[in-house]
């Protein structure tokens, strides 16, 4: 039988010195690509709506200015209450669909339950079958009555098939079934046992299937489109929505009118641009906090020892 060739330590030196250098080169020029454009939308937000249509986009603009802030504040008040339902639905709906997709995974990953193959089956029809726009309008609005209430913007989306399949990966690679067996040898149930022991130990791809879940419910807004038509329980992200369709009719309004100094004087542009800020910064600054536990949830299970 041929034998494998091996590579040592010392011819994997030889070439680590240059190869560390040039990875580090393409990772750094890659991290830029992707926060640079972030960097380059905050300074259009500031720039002066003249210098956008006299000089175009630029890292460096002739004039800075608050303009499109200030135009943005006007609706401060309603911005601050759709802030609020965002941040609600964000961390309820992450809760409940991390709770859920947690000990539904678990059970499934658990090699003596009876019907882990049927549930594990019925998870993946539920995700290859998606039931469509239609039937999921008429069981929020019409079965559970949900209309203009915050509770269709968490609950649609309170249970995720694809985070039950990395959770149900991560507890059959990194849960060793010998600590199981002591547990319910020492007595511990099925709840103490997942709460005190499989908890702990599954941080890091909780972490991960939560900053999935967050940024799914952060940037939703085809929910609020369906089933919400009152102020009070708009989230933000619908509410830029509306706020940059306005600032279209606006600026075409007045163009039609024959105001154009009235077009210019609205920070059209600037408008769009500061709406992407406020919209992405609050959840782009939590990022941080997930990576530690976002990396290791990711690698986890990818290779067994």
């Amino acid at each position: 039988m041929r034998k494998k060739k091996h590579i040592s330590a010392v011819e994997i030196r030889k070439f680590g010195p240059g190869a560390n250098l040039f990875f580090n080169i393409f990772l750094a020029i890659f991290a830029l690509s992707c926060i640079l454009p972030f960097f380059f939308i905050i300074i259009l937000s500031l720039t002066q709506e003249s210098d956008i249509t006299t000089y175009g986009y630029q890292f460096w603009p002739k004039h800075w200015t608050f303009a499109s802030y200030q135009y943005l504040s006007k609706m401060g008040h309603q911005v601050l209450v759709s802030l609020g339902v965002t941040i609600f639905v964000t961390v309820v709906g992450t809760i409940m669909n991390s709770l859920f997709s947690s000990t539904y995974a678990y059970a499934i990953s658990r090699k003596d339950f009876a019907y882990a193959k049927f549930f594990t089956i019925f998870a993946l029809i539920s995700m290859l079958f998606v039931p469509g726009m239609v039937p999921t309008y008429l069981i929020v609005t019409q079965m559970l009555g949900l209309q203009d209430n915050i509770w269709a913007l968490i609950l649609p989306m309170s249970f995720g098939v694809y985070n039950v399949l990395i959770m149900r990966t991560f507890f059959k690679t990194s849960i060793p079934e010998a600590i199981i067996e002591s547990a319910r040898i020492d007595g511990g149930s099925e709840l103490r046992i997942f709460r005190s022991i499989v908890v702990p130990l599954a941080i890091p791809g909780i972490a991960t299937i939560s900053l999935f879940t967050s940024l799914g419910y952060w940037n939703d807004w085809m929910n609020a489109l369906l089933y919400i038509n009152k102020d009070s329980v708009t989230p933000l992200q619908y509410l830029l929505i509306k706020i940059s369709n306005n600032i279209q009719y606006m600026t075409q309004n007045m163009q039609a009118n024959g105001a154009i100094s009235g077009a210019v004087s609205v920070p059209s542009e600037g408008m769009r641009f500061a709406i992407v800020v406020v919209a992405t910064l609050p959840i782009a600054l939590t990022y941080p906090f997930f990576q530690k536990y976002f990396v290791k949830g990711m690698t986890i299970g990818g290779v067994k020892g």
